[in-house]
């Protein structure tokens, strides 16, 4: 476990391939708050109350807003220095750069990140709750009232293009393909406690692979990386990887 002071630069090879894993901490240097930074809670609002597909059942005007509020607050938030190094290394490496995101904002790619792969969804994009083969699509008005809830021509709702607790997470054959292809692994401001994400770095530790941990706080997994850089995204990225 390092300090920031003592970060270096991280050599990357030309066969090297880096999967890199972002969770809410990076997100939350830019000032979009975290449940897991509030106690469970996020202004007040309990996961069970507005992330489930329970709740969108039970209330879906309450999720509705609370969707409206997240949204406000993606739009008034900026990449930080964490999303503009992954934005240039990608540039660097090409292809051998794989993004995975726990996030469901836009600041990576407002920081010019081009393949960003949103596990959870992403926020301003809805699909129908049926499921009915209309497939998600970019939604970028902002939710107001229930009663506005829109339909779908098959007559659904449509809700947010969101993975709510108890859903699976997209792209997952894809990322477990991803992660059996990379060299290296990094995991930038996960708390490691949500899964299939947490397990991400035990897939890389079977096969050897150098994996690294970024983060103010020490993750549930701290024990599954080989090193640990006790620091904010922000201020160790553009250090690890210049």
């Amino acid at each position: 476990m390092v300090n920031v002071e003592e970060i270096g630069p991280v050599e990357i090879g030309e066969e090297d391939r880096l999967f890199v894993l972002t969770g809410a901490g990076v997100s939350a240097e830019s000032g979009l708050p975290t449940f897991r930074d509030n106690g469970g809670l996020w202004n007040g609002y309990l996961v069970e109350d507005v992330a489930t597909p329970e709740a969108w059942h039970e209330d879906a005007e309450q999720v509705w807003r609370f969707y409206a509020m997240r949204r406000r607050d993606a739009l008034s938030a900026r990449p930080n220095a964490a999303h503009t190094a992954l934005a240039r290394l990608e540039q660097r490496l090409g292809d051998r750069f794989y993004l995975c995101t726990q996030n469901v904002d836009d600041l990576h790619e407002r920081a010019g990140s081009k393949r960003v792969v949103h596990m959870h969804g992403e926020l301003f994009r809805s699909r129908c709750e049926r499921a009915c083969g209309r497939g998600d699509f970019f939604d970028e008005g902002i939710y107001t009232a229930a009663a506005e809830i829109p339909r779908c021509t098959c007559g659904g709702r449509i809700r947010p293009h969101i993975v709510w607790f108890g859903e699976t997470p997209l792209f997952m054959d894809e990322i477990y393909a991803e992660i059996e292809r990379c060299t290296m692994l990094l995991v930038a401001g996960s708390s490691g406690a949500v899964y299939p994400a947490a397990g991400f770095v035990q897939w890389a530790r079977r096969r050897g692979l150098r994996t690294f941990y970024v983060g103010p706080e020490l993750p549930l997994n701290a024990s599954q990386f080989t090193e640990r850089v006790m620091a904010n995204a922000g201020e160790a990225l553009p250090r690890l990887f210049p």
